[in-house]
């Protein structure tokens, strides 16, 4: 299994311009954040060309007091510019590290959008020497030409360590997969320079390329158990590449009102496990949770959670519940706006909201029975569910426009307005049934023909539903995953009465979570691996929401569905690592331009 959590990389106008845009927040000023303000951009693109070079990230251009300001998505800053995000309880502002001297704070100042958060880069710019041009959707940034005066490595106790040295500050871009690293700067090394150094493989660092390339520089790394923290100092300027097995950076953002983002080394005991997460005040003016779903319309279908939430438009998201990767149908519980997408399965576990912040965490089994014209009593087994089992179910237009049969020798009851109108045979798994009705639904036998007299055309059907908790049926979304880990600061984690299998059960693998801490704040966990090494167990996770302050919690789809995105990103590993999932928890925020 993949060690990811080791994986975590440390995270105008017309013509050319130099030093025109008015600072947002002086160099090292300390005076009162300013307000949070939502212009409308004048100008907005999704493509950056950073000296000739496109990079993939959204930016726009807005109006300030007395110039144009532009700001840059926190995600592209982090991975193509090397910023680094500090600590900050205020969403008007980021602080940020990037060549900065000591016991000075450089402020960027924020805009949000319903999806990114935007850092205003104009003071940046100005004091780097920067020129930036928009052209269409492109923002072109020239930096001032920069050279590689030093190099040099060392080996510490808690891993290796490489240090660039350079004549003025300068961008970089990481890109991390699996066990390689793989860091570009815009600056120029000298042929001598590099040809005097000799790397040395060290305790997690196995090989270092340097490869020159005209006024840039790549650096490959491949390490053994470790990830890279990369940052900068100044004084000499100076970019530090540290590679160790704990390299994630605490962090502690208000992102956006009502939403921080959270990373942190949290300790079991001996155990230590990086952990990143979302904090949700889910009675925050303009935040709504709803499920996600990769193909609106139908329920087949899975994607990458990057592009099921950029399509969504949400600004964060976690991974859902369970699905059949072949089929690429849920097996669990999904409600939208009062409608069951998908119906629980096996009393698992689930959890309910509404718009007002309210929340119910419980294991969850919905009873369905069809009442016919003589008073006969059948049960269902499952609504809108790919999990198939012996008996009778039921497809509403929620699961799609067709209904295809999951098993061979299916019969399929047409109901409209209430009323069987048709019955078909599916002699085949795969075989396509006729539309399933807008005012209706099929009920779909199998291994249950004796069943199809009952249901003669023209019978008048009654449909009744009961929850074995009631109060889920008010709540207008539920997301069905499994098992329950917490309810009432108590773990009651128990895969046997949930169905799950004893090989799952007692498995080890990164793992994603949502919980409540007591004062009603929602926690988006994921967690991959401990730093000793292997994944974590479900009693581990359990014990980790603890450790965060929850009281209630269930656990989601993990392995390699495991994702974490915000703004743009996924956040909790590389995003060319993360498999297709079905559905997803997301986070809109609404109100904002």
């Amino acid at each position: 299994m993949l060690n990811f959590s080791r994986l975590l990389a440390a995270l105008v106008w017309g013509g050319w311009v130099s030093g025109a845009i008015a600072p947002a927040v002086a160099f090292g000023s300390m005076s009162p954040p300013p307000i949070l303000t939502q212009q409308s951009p004048v100008q907005q693109g999704n493509q950056i060309v950073l000296n000739g070079r496109v990079i993939a990230g959204a930016w726009r251009q807005w109006a300030g007091a007395n110039s144009s300001q532009v700001g840059i998505s926190d995600a592209v800053l982090v991975n193509a510019f090397g910023v680094q995000l500090l600590n900050t309880d205020v969403p008007s502002r980021q602080p940020i590290q990037w060549f900065t001297p000591n016991n000075q704070i450089q402020n960027l100042t924020t805009q949000l959008s319903p999806t990114l958060r935007y850092l205003d880069v104009s003071d940046l710019a100005r004091q780097s020497g920067w020129q930036l041009r928009t052209n269409g959707p492109n923002l072109e940034i020239a930096t001032p030409a920069t050279r590689i005066v030093g190099l040099r490595q060392s080996q510490q106790p808690w891993g290796d360590r490489l240090v660039l040295e350079l004549n003025q500050p300068t961008p970089w871009q990481t890109n991390q997969r699996l066990q390689e690293l793989q860091l570009v700067l815009e600056a120029q090394i000298d042929p001598t320079l590099s040809q005097q150094f000799k790397p040395v493989a060290g305790r997690f660092l196995n090989t270092i390329a340097l490869e020159p390339s005209g006024n840039q520089t790549r650096l490959r790394f491949n390490m053994t158990n470790a990830s890279a923290r990369v940052w900068s100092v100044a004084a000499p300027n100076r970019i530090v590449i540290d590679i160790r097995p704990d390299a994630l950076t605490e962090q502690n953002i208000l992102w956006a009102p009502g939403l921080h983002w959270r990373q942190q080394i949290v300790s079991l005991g001996a155990t230590r496990i990086p952990t990143v997460w979302l904090e949700v005040n889910p009675r925050q003016p303009g935040i709504v949770l709803q499920p996600l779903l990769p193909t609106p319309g139908t329920m087949t279908g899975i994607a990458p959670l990057l592009q099921t939430a950029r399509q969504a438009q949400v600004a964060a998201a976690i991974n859902g519940g369970f699905f059949n990767r072949n089929r690429q149908l849920p097996l669990g519980a999904i409600r939208l706006n009062g409608e069951w997408l998908s119906g629980p399965i096996l009393n698992r576990g689930a959890i309910a909201w509404d718009h007002s912040g309210n929340v119910l965490f419980s294991r969850l089994t919905l009873q369905e029975t069809v009442v016919t014209p003589t008073g006969q009593r059948l049960p269902l087994t499952h609504l809108n569910s790919g999990y198939v089992q012996a008996g009778i179910a039921r497809y509403t237009a929620a699961w799609g426009p067709f209904y295809t049969a999951l098993s061979d020798g299916e019969i399929v009851v047409v109901v409209q307005n209430n009323q069987v109108t048709s019955q078909q045979v599916l002699e085949q798994a795969g075989t396509a049934s006729p539309p399933i009705p807008v005012n209706g639904y099929l009920l779909v036998l199998r291994s249950n023909r004796s069943a199809t007299s009952v249901f003669p055309p023209g019978a008048v059907l009654k449909l009744e539903s009961t929850a074995n908790q009631p109060d889920f049926l008010r709540y207008p979304h539920v997301l069905g995953a499994g098992p329950l880990l917490l309810q009432n600061q108590q773990i009651v984690l128990d895969a046997k009465a949930e169905s799950f299998s004893n090989a799952f059960a007692i498995e080890t693998a990164s793992r994603s979570a949502i919980a409540q801490r007591a004062d009603g704040r929602l926690l988006l966990v994921t967690a991959h691996a401990r730093l000793d090494g292997g994944g974590l167990s479900l009693m581990d996770m359990a014990q980790l929401l603890l450790q965060l302050g929850a009281v209630n919690a269930l656990n989601l789809d993990g392995g390699s569905s495991t994702t974490l995105y915000l703004g743009g990103q996924i956040r909790d590993r590389p995003a060319g690592t993360a498999a297709r999932v079905h559905n997803g928890f997301g986070i809109f925020l609404k109100g904002n331009p």
